[in-house]
Parts: structure tokens; sequence; C-alpha cells
């Protein structure tokens, strides 16, 4: 039979609820000062043990005086000193002095010294105490240690500090799951919440311990439980949460203590488990990637922060939104996207929606909260992105919408030394065409052939008319059908295709090719089926879900799978050419045209570069 949720509760009354549950006091450790300190949180004022400097110091290379022997020395009018002592920066003033003459301001004679300018009291000394005196606060409480601070508490004598200490167990449970390192057989996922959770957890000073896979069994994941409280002021277990056969966790945690919300209407993470136990918290987080990380973000690191823990505030930017967004009525919805500036203006493209892609949240840098009483976001509007980057790596941003090729990963690495951020967003060629009118990418690759046979300039034209566009060769590159048995462009009839989307060159390339063969696409089962990269057809050959695909010679050599060509193309980005005024754009120009980047191609394969960097239009 399966479980239902208990309740689904709103966000807010989520946090609330999360807010008065839980008094969130923190222990307290006492840890050296030689190791371990940064990034702590002291949790009272730190004094200094004694004065520094502890006597007072010659600030200067000189002569030890005492000041009002120098009065009415100058230039004209030297003053020879009844009683002087020589001393170097750093030196203890010898007692009944109070000031030094810089040397550069002395006559030395022997064991005579006569003095051209004056010389105020104290004047280049360091009294006692200077830098800090005996008792003065060095920090305050709730001060995060930073390495500057770290050599000062040393200088002033302190060899240990009190600091708060959150202790956070993380429990992950599942029979499918593998440790990190171990390839999983199919039906096997790796282990990664856990691992992500404690990173972001150890980033705000929680000392996060992660404990071993625990399978689907209800009596381990008990035991697990038990000592986990015991031994942490916060315990989040991973999956379980959702109310499938095998998800137990609310049970055991309803049996030790008590479930105060099983269900929060946020998307992604809608499964999770808000419990108590023995006083503690404990949170059980989805399976799902990203799921686990928005209930980290929004109801886990909050409760860390009441600790009294520093938790990062996101930074915020208005940004314009390129594609609509549809969301649930009475849900929050966070979307991750890729934010970049074009010109003076702000762009958000958003990422994959889907729970479990967790590159989405690799390639992003900021997300969007859709409120629960809005149906969505539409295109062109306005919206509130919080950046997951600081604002300076975001302006770096370079948005690159269109056509796909496995060579971009290679050029965003190495254009990313020079300080760029290559975002790119696999709309198809024509896609990009569209992104490039709105002015919603900074370039746009596309390699689309025209009826007579060039790329890209015709589409160009008709599209976007009299605009001022230059296209940056990225390689003239091999595209044919990718398979496991060598077949060729007119075997495809009867075999089982995985397509790539509408729009994009592949496919126009496809059809224009089938034409031109006089073959009829229903006679090609698959042919509807739809993926948005090259390695995504690749893989699908590979896997057995189809026999055949079209796609470049690099993605069929990753994969070491059969290529027979079809045609070669002109790939190409192009850009409003106002943009290759742009540091950004000028750094990728010129990458692209490197002796490194030329390189990556011919070692990637299926590439000609001869064209390989040239800008026309």
């Amino acid at each position: 039979m399966v479980k239902r949720y208990l309740s689904v509760i709103s966000l807010a009354e989520a946090r609330a609820l999360v807010e008065r549950s839980f008094p969130a006091i923190p222990g307290v450790v006492r840890v050296p000062v030689t190791a371990g300190t940064v990034g702590r949180i002291t949790a009272a004022p730190i004094f200094a043990r004694f004065s520094v400097p502890a006597i007072h110091l010659s600030a200067m290379d000189g002569i030890a005086v005492r000041s009002a022997e120098t009065l009415g020395a100058s230039e004209q009018n030297p003053v020879t000193l009844p009683d002087a002592a020589r001393v170097n920066t750093g030196n203890i003033v010898p007692a009944g002095y109070d000031a030094v003459v810089m040397i550069e301001d002395v006559w030395v004679d022997g064991e005579t010294y006569t003095v051209r300018k004056p010389v105020s009291p104290w004047q280049h000394i360091r009294p006692v105490g200077e830098d800090i005196g005996e008792s003065e606060m060095i920090l305050p409480s709730h001060h995060r240690i930073r390495p500057q601070d770290v050599g000062a508490l040393a200088n002033y004598g302190v060899t240990e500090v009190k600091v708060l200490n959150v202790r956070a167990g993380l429990i992950p449970t599942g029979s499918e799951l593998v440790p990190a390192g171990v390839m999983p057989p199919p039906g096997k996922v790796v282990e990664s919440n856990t691992l992500m959770a404690a990173s972001v957890l150890a980033e705000a000073g929680v000392e996060a311990h992660r404990y071993p896979i625990v399978p689907d069994d209800p009596d381990r994941i008990r035991d697990a439980v038990r000592r986990g409280v015991a031994e942490n002021d916060i315990l989040l277990v991973s999956a379980g949460s959702s109310a499938g056969t095998r998800d137990y966790t609310a049970d055991i945690v309803r049996d030790l203590g008590e479930v105060l919300a099983h269900g929060v209407a946020i998307k992604p993470g809608k499964p999770v488990i808000v419990g108590r136990v023995e006083g503690k918290p404990v949170i059980g987080l989805p399976g799902y990637p990203l799921a686990a990380a928005t209930v980290l973000r929004e109801l886990v690191m909050p409760l860390v922060a009441r600790y009294g823990l520093p938790v990062r505030e996101p930074g915020h930017v208005a940004a314009r939104l390129t594609t609509s967004l549809q969301s649930d009525i009475g849900t929050d919805e966070f979307v991750l996207l890729s934010v970049g500036k074009i010109g003076d203006r702000w762009v958000a493209v958003p990422q994959s929606r889907g729970a479990g892609i967790q590159m989405s949240a690799v390639r992003a840098n900021g997300y969007l909260r859709i409120p629960e009483d809005m149906e969505g976001a539409e295109a062109g509007k306005t919206v509130d992105v919080r950046l997951t980057v600081p604002r300076a790596e975001a302006e770096e941003a370079v948005l690159v919408t269109g056509s796909h090729d496995p060579a971009l990963d290679y050029l965003a690495d190495l254009v990313r030394p020079r300080g760029v951020d290559i975002h790119s967003t696999h709309l198809g060629s024509m896609g990009g065409v569209i992104a490039l009118k709105k002015e919603e990418c900074h370039a746009a690759p596309m390699h689309l052939l025209a009826p007579d046979g060039t790329y890209n300039t015709y589409y160009l034209e008709r599209y976007m008319p009299g605009a001022d566009l230059a296209l940056l060769c990225v390689a003239e590159r091999q595209q044919g059908v990718i398979s496991r048995d060598g077949l060729s462009f007119d075997d495809l009839p009867g075999r089982t295709f995985i397509n790539r989307q509408k729009g994009s060159g592949t496919r126009m390339l496809l059809d224009h090719t089938l034409a031109a063969r006089g073959i009829d696409p229903a006679s090609i089962p698959g042919y509807g089926r739809e993926a948005t990269t090259h390695l995504a057809v690749a893989l699908a050959v590979r896997t057995g879900e189809a026999d055949a695909g079209m796609g470049v010679y690099s993605a069929a050599k990753a994969l070491d799978l059969a290529f027979v060509p079809v045609a070669t193309e002109r790939y190409e980005l192009a850009m409003h050419r106002a943009m290759l005024d742009d540091p950004g754009i000028a750094a990728l120009v010129e990458t692209v045209s490197s002796a490194a980047f030329k390189q990556v191609l011919r070692d990637l394969g299926g590439y000609e570069t001869d064209e390989t960097g040239v800008l026309r239009g």
C-alpha cells in the first residue's frame, strides 16, 4: 500500500514551524589558535593577555633624546645635545628619553650628536600598548575569524579561543546507493547528496559528519537515527522522505519522536520531513539532488543562521527572463538560471527544471523564486534573480545560446583563465537566431544550411534584416550518421532513430538530405523523438535505445561509435558587431583563433581548422 503525505504546508509555514520548534542553542568548544580557527565564530569576546609593544620601542633608526633639549634646532641653528643614545628601529628606548631623532637629521662626531630638527615628546617612538594594551578586546563575540585575526591572536598571547560549535549529522539511506568513487551498476546511483550538504554546512562553520550509507532496512535506519540524534545538534536524513513503499524515514521519526510536517509546498523539494527527536531537529531530505539542495537552502540554512553561524545572503539582480515559465498555484517554485549582463541589462536564461538533473546546478549562477500565488513568469518580464556566485563573477558570464557542439565545452575551459565564464544553452540554431534578435545572448552558435548551399548568412539576413552582425568561424565540422554498426544514410528507413529538436541545424540538414534522396521521414521509426545535444544522440545509440542518429564526428568518437559522413558544415558564432568591443567577447574571439583551441579541435576529430577564428559578415 502506497503511503500518503501527512500534510503539505507552505514554505512560510514550514520556516515558522522550524523557528518556533527548536531553540537553536549552539555548543561552545575551545580550539587552538594554531589550527582550525579560520572561519569559526567566536563564542565570547577575546582579550589581549599582554600589551604590544610591552615596552617603548624606537620607530626609526636614529638617536634617543630628551625632546626638550631639541627645541629651537634648525639647519641654521643646530643644537648639540648633552646626552643621547644611538637606537635602531625596534630597539628599546632607554629610560629617561622621550623621543627619537631620525639619523638623517643628526650629525655624528664620535660620541657627540648635533640635531638640525626639533622633535616633540614621544615622536618616532612606539609607546607601550600602541598596538594593543593588556586586557583590551581583540575580537568581539559572534565574529567570524579571518586569517589576519589568527596572527593577531597569537601576537597578543592568545593560545586558544572559545568558538560556537554546531554539529550536524548526515545519514544517507537507500539500497540503491554506492559511495563516491564507485562506478554504479545498472539501477544504482552514487551517493552525493550528503557530500553536497556537508560542503554547504561546512562553509557556514557547521561541524558536519557524514555517516556510512544505510540500506533500506527500517531497523538499521532507526539505529542510525538514534545514534545521529545522540551525537549531533541537527540531523539530516537523505532520501526515504517521500511516500513510496521503501520510504521509512517519516515512520521512524514518528516512532522515536514526532513528525511536525511531512510535505512542504516547494518545487523541487516537496517530500521533505521536519521532525523532532529528543528536542533536536531531524530533517528528511528528498533523494533528488536539486530537491535536496532546495530544502537545504530554504529550510536548513535559516535554522543554521539561528545558531549564530554565518549564512551568506545571496546577491540580487533584476534580470529580463528569456523564456516563459509555468508554475502551480499554491507552490513556491525555484528555477535555476544562467544570468549575464548584455550591455547595461541583465538577462536570465532558465536551466532544466528536472529535480534529478544535477548539472543544472553546476551550470547555473542564480535562481528565481516563483511565489505560491503566481502561475508562472512570462518571457520578457523583469524578475528578481538571487545569485549563487558573487556579483562580479556573474558580470563575467557570457551567454551562448543556440546550436550545441562538444567543442564549446573545451572553448569555455580555455577562456576561463581570462575571466570569462561561458554559459551555454542548447536551443538549436534557430533558437540562437531568435535569442540574438531579442538581444538575449552574447553569441549564438549556428550551422544553418541555406537552399543555395551556404551557411548561416541566409537566415540571419532573413530574420534580422539590417542588423550589423559578425560571424566567427569555430570550425568546419563533419556531420553524419552515428550508429553501432556503420549504418549509412540510405540505411535509415526501418531503423530506430533519435532526432535533434526542431529548429536545430542538424535537424534541418537531416530533413534537407532526406528530401534530396527521396526518403519519407515517416519510414524512420523514432524520427519524432528529440534530443538537444550531439552527445545525447550518441548516448541513445550506444545504449541501444536507437539504431542511429545524426550528429558530429566528435560525439561518435567520444563514445567509440561508428560514423558515416553526410556533410561538412560551417559552425559559427553569430553576434552583434558592437559586441566585439566587449572584453569578454574579445577574449572569446582571441581564444577561438588560438593555436591551443585549434589543437583541441584536431584532437576531438571531425573538424577542419583552416577557417577557425575567421570573422566575416
